[in-house]
Parts: structure tokens; C-alpha cells; sequence
């Protein structure tokens, strides 16, 4: 009998509520991906290369002009002193930058500490590298991290710490004192970090992104992740990029050459177009999204549902506790058969599952449909 790698994984939760939502013709809130288009610019530019017959393999690491915009991006954000050609790879979405990462890092008997809840991509690659994730469960409605169960948990088998911000579930954002708390346990430790930072550019109430790259001490034992999905409404490009220092971005294109060699080329010149010609895009996307958070969220104002603070991403917590008893996938399964609206159970972002009764909404969406999910649920 064939002997499966990951034995306890099935088609994700995300797949299921897609899937229910279209057979239902419900209001689909679940699955993280934007209701609205691409920037016009950008499908612009990737129809005129690809009619010019740029359809061929680019250099593996991403085309100059890219990493190039990349990197000064990099500076105009986090005043980051990036090499363009010896630091930023470009990859085939950020699911496979933080796959190729964790293959890079993690060796056979290595521990890596993970935050639930949690991007469902980051245990599995774990444990393909023959690697253990190591779950320290976050609570809500902080989300926050105790720093002093994190040291408790490191030992001499932890290898690397995956940090998320702003977070997909929880929209909770790091702050410096995390930053500073983190960065005192990689240099004690001599760890490494996975930053998972694919939505940099939305953060809201004006407080910046803590990136990483703002950090020399820090980058220079970390891998930093993004997602031009995330930032140009594209996800179905799966265009994503790895910035590291030279040594680490050495080792990382070692395997990323043998995953996919090289993403696909006239999406990584319209990208670079874009960001040469209509930077503005990336400035605008916080207030963009914060506009709709808050259309989502005073909208559900009159419902029994507890609205969970969201401090970037494009997600929105519900406390659904006033609701239901029903657990939380039970409840979102009732949800999009009996309502109409598809959400996503926190519980599956979870390795040891919490009892709290709490679901995840996508706002990416245009405003009539957060209005009309919002008056379904303020019925319930």
C-alpha cells in the first residue's frame, strides 16, 4: 500500500467552502482572493509582452528589472539596503518562496517554532524537510505572543521562528517591543527567521508595517517573503518574491531552481512596469482596505456577533459566541447552507484546536457585497 508523506492532510478547508459557496450560489467571504480586477496598467503590460514574444524562460533568480524595482521598494518603504541581483528572488507565488525557505533551512530532526493560528503551507513544508513545527497557540481576541513561552520552547533541535505580519487569520500586526523580543532570542539562540510578510502594504489606523528588512541585525539571519498577489488584486498569477542576504539567498536558489527554475516572464515585466509607473498603487492599498474593513465592520454594528479588532490584511475576526453553540466548522458549514454567506473556522488554522468560537471574514470584496453579507448576518 502507498505510503502517503502526509497522511493526515485532505483538501483544504478553503477549497471546501469555495466549492460549497459556488454549489450554493452563496456570498463567499472565505477563500482570501479579491473580488475586484488587476490594476489596468498591469494587464496592460502583460498582454503587450506577451504579443511581443517575451514567453521564454526568464533568469532564474527573476528579471534584473524586477529585482531591481523590488529592491528600491525595499528602500522606499524600510530605508533597506537591499542587492537587487544577490538578494531578491522571485518566485512563483509566496507559498513557494516559503517552501523553498524552509527546505533551505530545516534539516532532519530540526524543530521550528510556528504561531497558531497559523498559513496553513508552513507545517507541511516543515515536516517534508523532515523537520518538526513546534506550536505555540495565540489566544483570542490579542492574538498576542508571549515572549517567554516562546524562549521556553527553544531548545538545542530549534532551527528557525515563521512570524506573520500583519497575520492572516487573526489581522493582529507586530509591534516593536515583538520585534525587539524576537530578535534577543534569534542572536542568543543563533536561529533564523521566516518572516511572512505578504501583506506588508495593508495596514491600517496609520501604523506602518514592522518589517523585517527595517532590522540589519535581523534580516541578516532571516528570509523575508511577499506576494504581488496580495498587493495588485493578481493571486492567480502566484507572483511572489524572497529577499535574503546573499549568503541565505545562495541556498535558497539552490532549490528554488529545481522547484520551478523560474516564474513566468511576461507577468514579471508588467510587474516591474508597475512599479516603475504607478508606485502610488502600494501607498494607496492601506487606505483602499481600511475603507473596507470599516464598511464590513459598521455594518455588522447592530449584529450579535463580537467584532475582533483588524490591524491589517484584508480579513475580520467574528466572535460568533452570542450566535451559536455549534463548534466553529460546524457553524460555518450552517452558515453558508442555512444563510448563504461562507466564512472560515479559525479552529482549522490550528494545530491543537481552541475552543473559541470565532470565523474568519474576507473583506476583499466590493462594498454591495460586504453590505449584503452584513445584512444577512445582522438577521441571524
Amino acid at each position: 500500500m502507498f505510503e502517503s508523506k502526509l497522511p493526515n492532510l485532505g483538501t483544504s478547508i478553503f477549497s471546501q467552502m469555495t466549492a460549497l459557496a459556488n454549489q450554493l450560489e452563496a456570498i463567499n467571504l472565505s477563500q482570501g482572493f479579491p473580488e475586484f480586477d488587476a490594476p489596468e496598467l498591469l494587464k496592460k503590460q502583460l498582454n503587450h509582452y506577451v504579443l511581443e514574444g517575451v514567453n521564454q524562460y526568464s533568469p532564474s533568480s527573476g528579471v534584473p528589472r524586477l529585482q531591481q524595482q523590488i529592491a528600491q521598494l525595499a528602500k522606499r518603504k524600510y530605508a533597506a539596503e537591499i542587492d537587487a541581483a544577490q538578494q531578491v528572488t522571485v518566485t512563483s507565488g509566496a507559498t513557494e518562496a516559503l517552501f523553498v525557505a524552509i527546505q533551505a533551512l530545516v534539516r532532519e530532526g530540526d524543530e521550528v517554532i510556528v504561531f497558531d493560528p497559523a498559513y496553513d503551507s508552513y507545517q507541511p513544508a516543515i515536516e517534508l524537510a523532515g523537520g518538526k513545527s513546534v506550536n505555540i497557540t495565540l489566544y483570542a481576541p490579542s492574538y498576542a505572543i508571549d515572549w517567554q513561552t516562546v524562549a521556553a520552547a527553544i531548545n538545542s533541535k530549534t532551527r528557525a521562528i515563521i512570524i506573520n505580519t500583519p497575520h492572516n487569520p487573526s489581522g493582529k500586526t507586530l509591534k516593536q517591543h515583538d520585534i525587539n523580543a524576537l530578535k534577543a532570542l534569534v542572536i542568543e539562540h543563533d536561529l533564523y527567521v521566516i518572516s511572512d510578510e505578504v501583506y506588508e502594504h495593508i495596514t491600517f489606523d496609520k501604523q506602518p508595517h514592522l518589517s523585517v528588512l527595517r532590522d540589519d541585525e535581523l534580516f541578516a539571519r532571516s528570509f523575508v517573503i511577499s506576494s504581488f498577489g496580495k498587493t495588485f488584486h493578481s493571486t492567480g498569477w502566484k507572483m511572489g518574491y524572497c529577499i535574503a542576504p546573499a549568503a541565505l539567498a545562495v541556498e535558497f536558489r539552490k532549490i528554488h531552481q529545481y522547484v520551478t527554475f523560474s516564474s513566468f516572464t511576461p507577468a514579471q515585466h508588467a510587474l516591474a512596469d508597475m512599479l516603475e509607473q504607478q508606485g502610488e498603487h502600494v501607498d494607496e492599498l492601506s487606505e483602499f482596505y481600511q475603507q473596507k474593513r470599516d464598511v464590513l465592520s459598521n455594518a455588522l454594528q447592530d449584529s450579535r456577533f463580537t467584532i475582533l479588532p483588524s490591524e491589517g490584511t484584508y480579513f475580520l475576526l467574528l466572535d460568533y459566541s452570542d450566535v451559536s453553540d455549534l463548534n466553529d466548522v460546524e457553524f460555518c458549514h450552517w452558515l453558508v447552507e442555512q444563510a448563504g454567506v461562507a466564512a472560515i473556522p479559525l479552529s482549522v488554522f490550528y494545530q491543537q484546536p481552541s475552543n473559541d468560537k470565532v470565523i474568519r471574514l474576507c473583506f476583499a470584496k466590493h462594498d454591495a457585497t460586504l453590505l449584503q453579507a452584513a445584512e444577512i448576518l445582522c438577521q441571524l
